[in-house]
């Protein structure tokens, strides 16, 4: 693949767009192309082989589809994406003369472009396109997503916001509303984490409710049988589409995942099937059984875990049971609406600096993962670097708490430092230790030094010595390799944590070696202890393996990881473990080298902004072409549409960050938990917080409200009320054995804006006569998952009123999904008004609410 991203044509003429890439071609639509040349070259022994024979994707049966029917084959090609105002089409070439096929973006949604996940090939910076049968055109009938790796994560993005670009975002109530092109629009997410099986292969009968989301146990099986021994593995279907896959794992009935998926911006939902495949030698996989969940039934944002019952098809009423399934489950749901909307949010958190705001949201609100979304915003503000040396700098004062908080603590400081490295040094961290990392799982490289491990002689235990330098050497070859490399942002970091403790420790006119050293052990025990180090010993959780390495291979990172750590401390002479002692020679020989590392990571270089090679990623040559276009073309388009596009190069969604900060504070606000209610010094930033959190829940309600007044259906509906719960968790906690027991008590509607499907159906065949909900039913709408709306906003438009380019692109020529646009059928204009309570009960509802959450969060212990 090469580098390339090219865009050619004026403002006057269609504008194209060309990528090279490596295509993923199904077995049968690729029997009419000529076969791939593959070149002939002797066997080289001194190159080792970038992708190890085992990462690589067995052709015999991985694929995309379900069955082993297709497979297929990667394939170098080419991409042109032509823009010619109202229409936008994506032609892809193979062997640069083929036409494969031809995509019709413009008829896409922003949900049928999304990043692949890396299970599914074992290859990074994927991108998968859905589409329907009108939205393309090629030789075959193939209507599977179609798949391309690009070259690299940069380029990766780059082409995931032009394309989305031309594509339709999810907006609701465009077709009413003039203003900002539409009232709001809709992001969803789902977590999962595939944890571990047992009783896999053994048959219980199994007890099937209708209404619930899989089946559960029934009391009288046995738990006990004997187990079964069987390689394993796991596939996920989000709305019968598959989206990733586990790696195969060997146990008797009980493997082990410990994987984790996330499957951003998806489709409104539908099911979550995790299909479980035994797998045997010189043998096709065959199907277990499988966990079919229905995600409308789980409360938004709230995590679920237990045991879920794998099911072997056979009906409802001969079902069986082959198992069980330890998952963690979350879904996500965000109204987010137009960017302007939370600027009094964003007003009081620019108040602060993003660490303090960290601080309160873990120790006062109890809120451990909104710190991610803090700092997208900072990041995209771009003074992320310096809110964290500010706070470094009062952290740093040369006291022993603060040298502790450098080398061992955990701390605000420390943990936002942890995920600045994680966010920014991601594609450093694969250059440094990626591909070592992946040789030694692959070969299964077994190291053990400790005599009383091993129970073997002093040969075979020197031996093992000798194997860890050498492993040892290959990992630290690395590193130091592509020590230019680091991103500019953790070399500010770095710089500044080193130059603090010069200044505070005095470590220039010390006499003392070790006091010398500390500013360079300052920096190691961020870029190795809290980055390198962590990502040897777990490498499954940064991206650099497939699944959890084994028992054996764990053990050799382990010791790898102890002497690159030892070798990052500086100091070769102290080793805890007497079998360790043996790598002595090979600290004292690296040591010099390892100071020129910190060294480097820790001086920023001067930045050339029109070098296409610079280190930073934000100058790249075809990410400015693709901005200029955006820009270009920003200026015609409709405010949620031109807001839904993300921004480069780090595909931030500003207005999403803020809805889900929005729903994480309302949540804790209403927690019954007293553990996060304590406050501790000035409260006054936090009421301002909260209170902005509350208005943009009020206003949420309020554009909900508005789209259901607009229409009348012509088919009278009933309208089982839009259960948009509270975020509360219930307070009982959720069930080991039987999760669907929770999930059929809590009943929820499919979104929190829209009509179950179930209803749908119900409504059309016309038995159903209208009813008119309560006016209270329209508060049990989940809030926080929105932000402002104008006081008065305009609900018709005339075509004068709208822009020419959103008049001139067809918009949404595939039927629409049941979702939020569906709520304006099930009332009439009048029933819609009688949501809303009079002003005046509303001002005193609402006073009276702040006042009671804000005194539960902010009373003094």
């Amino acid at each position: 693949m090469s580098d390339s991203t090219q865009s050619t044509g004026t403002s006057d003429c269609p504008r194209e767009f060309l990528v090279s890439v490596e295509l993923y071609v199904p077995t049968v639509p690729s029997f009419g192309l000529r076969k791939p040349v593959v070149p002939r070259r002797k066997a080289d022994t001194s190159k080792t082989e970038e992708t190890p024979r085992s990462l690589k994707e067995k052709s015999s049966w991985i694929s995309v589809a379900r069955t082993p029917a297709g497979a297929g084959q990667w394939r170098p090609a080419t991409c042109k994406l032509t823009d010619e105002d109202d229409s936008c089409s994506l032609n892809i070439y193979i062997d640069e003369t083929i036409l494969y096929q031809t995509i019709y973006i413009h008829m896409l949604n922003h949900f049928d472009i999304r990043h692949a996940d890396s299970s599914l090939f074992l290859r990074k910076n994927c991108m998968a396109l859905a589409s329907a049968g009108g939205q393309r055109w090629g030789s075959s009938a193939n209507t599977e997503p179609i798949y391309f790796q690009f070259e690299d994560v940069d380029t990766c993005n780059t082409w995931l916001v032009l394309l989305r670009s031309y594509s339709k975002p999810e907006i609701y109530g465009q077709t009413f509303v003039s203003r900002d092109g539409g009232l709001y629009r809709m992001w969803r997410q789902v977590e999962l984490s595939i944890l571990q099986g047992r009783n896999l292969g053994n048959h219980f009968k199994a007890q099937l409710d209708a209404n619930a989301s899989s089946a559960t146990l029934s009391e009288g099986d046995p738990r006990d049988a004997d187990p079964v021994d069987l390689d394993a593995f796991c596939e996920i279907h989000l709305n019968d589409n598959i989206c990733a896959r586990t790696t195969v794992k060997k146990g008797i009935g009980s493997p082990d995942w410990l994987e984790n998926f996330s499957f951003p911006d998806l489709p409104p939902f539908e099911t979550l099937e995790v299909t479980v495949w035994r797998e045997k030698r010189l043998l096709k996989p065959m199907i277990l059984g499988s966990v079919r969940i229905a995600l409308a039934n789980f409360r938004r944002s709230e995590a679920v875990e237990g045991w879920f019952p794998v099911i072997q098809a056979g009906g409802v009423s001969n079902s069986i049971q082959v198992g069980e399934i330890r998952m963690k489950l979350t879904v996500d749901e965000e109204i987010i609406l137009p960017h302007t909307s939370y600027s009094g949010l964003l007003t009081v958190l620019r108040d602060r600096n993003v660490l303090e705001w960290m601080r309160d949201f873990e120790r006062k609100l109890h809120l451990r993962t909104t710190s991610y979304q803090l700092m997208c915003i900072a990041i995209a503000k771009n003074n992320l670097v310096e809110h964290i040396t500010e706070y470094a700098d009062r952290e740093v004062d040369g006291t022993p708490s603060s040298h502790n908080t450098i080398f061992r603590g955990n701390t605000t400081f420390t943990k936002t430092m942890e995920l600045a490295m994680a966010f920014y040094g991601k594609a450093f961290l694969e250059s440094s230790i990626g591909s070592t990392i992946r040789r030694i799982c692959s070969e299964k490289i077994a190291i053990e030094v400790d005599p009383v491990r091993s129970g073997k002689g002093a040969k075979e235990v020197e031996r093992g010595v000798d194997q860890l330098i050498h492993w040892s050497q290959e990992v630290w070859n690395q590193i130091y390799a592509v020590r230019g490399q680091c991103p500019h942002e953790l070399r500010r970091l770095f710089e500044h944590v080193r130059k603090l403790v010069e200044k505070h420790y005095h470590t220039k006119d010390s006499q003392d070696p070790h006091n010398r050293e500390l500013p360079w052990q300052s920096v190691s025990a961020f870029c190795f202890l809290r980055f390198i180090v962590p990502g040897i010993l777990n490498p499954h959780l940064f991206g650099l393996y497939p699944g959890l390495p084994s028992a054996r291979i764990q053990r050799s990172l382990t010791l790898i990881a102890k002497v690159i750590q030892s070798l990052a401390n500086l100091n070769p002479n102290v080793q805890k473990e007497e079998f360790m002692r043996g790598i002595k020679d090979f600290l004292k020989q690296n040591l010099p080298a390892m100071v020129d590392y910190i060294l480097v990571v820790s001086t920023p270089v001067p930045l050339d902004p029109y070098s296409p090679h610079s280190v930073h990623p934000a100058h790249s040559h075809q990410r400015l072409n693709v901005v200029s276009s955006l820009h270009e073309r920003s200026t015609t388009m409709p405010v949620l549409e031109r807001e839904s596009i993300p921004l480069l190069p780090h595909v931030l969604d500003i207005p999403r960050h803020l809805a889900r900060i929005t729903s994480s504070v309302l949540r804790s606000a209403r927690s019954p938990d007293p553990k996060g209610k304590s406050a501790e010094g000035d409260n006054q930033h936090l009421s301002g917080l909260c209170a902005q959190c509350f208005d943009l829940e009020d206003q949420s309600l309020a554009r909900v409200s508005q789209l259901a007044s607009v229409e009348s259906y012509p088919i009278a509906f009933q309208w089982d009320t839009p259960r948009i719960t509270s975020t509360v968790s219930s307070a009982v906690p959720p069930s080991l054995t039987s999760p669907s027991t929770i999930v059929e008590s809590r009943k929820v509607s499919r979104p929190y804006t829209a009509p179950s499907v179930a209803d749908h159906r119900k409504a059309s065949s016309g038995n159903i006569t209208p009813s008119r909900p309560p006016p209270h039913d329209l508060s049990s709408l989940r809030r926080g998952s929105v932000s402002d709306i104008p006081s008065s906003p305009k609900v018709t438009s005339s075509p004068e009123e709208r822009s020419p380019r959103a008049m001139n692109r067809p918009r949404f020529l595939r039927p629409k999904s049941i979702s939020a646009d569906s709520i304006s059928s099930l009332a009439s204009p009048a029933g819609a008004r009688s949501l809303r309570s009079p002003p005046e009960f509303q001002d005193l509802e609402a006073s009276r609410k702040r006042k009671n959450v804000l005194q539960g969060i902010l009373t003094k212990r």
